[in-house]
């Protein structure tokens, strides 16, 4: 199995003075000239938690860049868009960029996660418990305008007749990704698995976060048997795992500076102390590349990594220098073997 490794790309923080969008460009560039990074990321909300649109900053970096595949973590707002609207505006993004788009998608958050949450859902005028069918429904749209001449449905939430949408995407299919992280003591074993057959049906991959290595081991192995079940090749799956990233021989002001960042993006409280030790890869070089270690050899395909020290451009460099250069080699000998 090759690792493709991404960057993940803090929108967020342009609203809060922590990067320009000058500075998500040039790290784009950066990764995508060092050869060792296959793909760049951002993330998605809308009013729950403001940032640079997602979609409007792909398409800035998709014009700065010529190889690396652009992604989304976690597509939040998805549920909240409509899903013609969308298919247009995403086929364009990939039409843009020659081909290189890979759309994660999720639930967002529920109105129980807070009032910001259930402010932007009842602005956008959509039910919490809405939420999940809207994602399998507008998934199944977006396959059918991109791929079929003239599309017609009819579902809960959504109907239209004869449709052709254009532009159609350049990719055939445009992948697409549920991303899902049941959290133990919030989801049972009966949504647990739930969850996993949705992914295993609907999507071309499983994207995750904060998951004990163990977990991401023992779930995607059941997405990939869900899969098989379903008659899909459980091999042709991706496996994306979201990890923050802060490399320093200090290894407790490593978690330091990660948790400060954390507790400023996500709001004071918001994260715990032990939440905060499964999203991080924190330590000397060796110390990160043994935590990235751990989970590609649990499955995951797609490790991408989101920097959370003071310099996006300093903790970048040293990646791709002492941390990434492991990885490549490893793969080389394991190749020549």
């Amino acid at each position: 199995m090759t690792t493709k490794f991404g960057i993940s790309l803090s929108n967020r923080s342009v609203l809060l003075n922590r990067a320009t969008m000058d500075d998500l460009i040039k790290a784009s560039h950066t990764a995508e000239d060092s050869g060792l990074f296959d793909s760049v990321w951002v993330g998605d909300n809308l009013l729950s938690k403001p940032r640079i649109e997602s979609v409007v900053t792909l398409s800035a970096i998709a014009t700065h860049t010529q190889r690396v595949k652009l992604g989304t973590i976690c597509l939040a707002s998805f549920p909240l868009r409509h899903p013609v609207l969308f298919a247009i505006q995403w086929a364009s993004l990939d039409v843009l960029s020659g081909g290189r788009t890979v759309l994660a998608v999720c639930n967002g958050g529920s109105e129980t996660f807070g009032p910001q949450f259930a402010t932007e859902l009842e602005a956008m005028g959509v039910r919490s418990r809405e939420r999940v069918g809207r994602v399998v429904e507008g998934v199944k749209i977006l396959r059918k305008l991109w791929s079929e001449d003239r599309a017609s449905h009819s579902g809960r939430f959504y109907q239209f007749n004869d449709v052709e949408l254009l532009p159609k995407p350049v990719q055939q299919p445009v992948p697409i990704l549920i991303a899902a992280n049941p959290k133990p003591g919030q989801a049972d074993e009966a949504t647990v698995n739930r969850i996993l057959r949705r992914v295993a049906r609907h999507a071309d991959g499983w994207q995750t976060d904060a998951t004990p290595v163990e977990t991401f081991r023992e779930r995607f192995g059941r997405i990939r048997e869900y899969a098989a079940d379903l008659g899909r090749d459980p091999e042709a799956l991706d496996s994306c795992l979201h990890l923050y990233v802060n490399i320093n021989e200090d290894a407790d002001r490593a978690f330091r500076e990660s948790v400060e960042f954390l507790a400023e993006y996500y709001g004071a409280g918001a994260i715990t102390d032990e939440r905060s030790r499964l999203w991080l890869a924190v330590g000397p070089p060796d110390a990160v590349a043994e935590k990235i270690q751990a989970y590609i050899e649990a499955g995951c395909k797609t490790p991408v990594l989101r920097f959370v020290g003071p310099s996006l451009e300093e903790q970048l460099t040293r990646c791709i220098e002492e941390v990434l250069p492991a990885f490549q080699a490893k793969e080389s000998r394991s190749a020549a073997g």
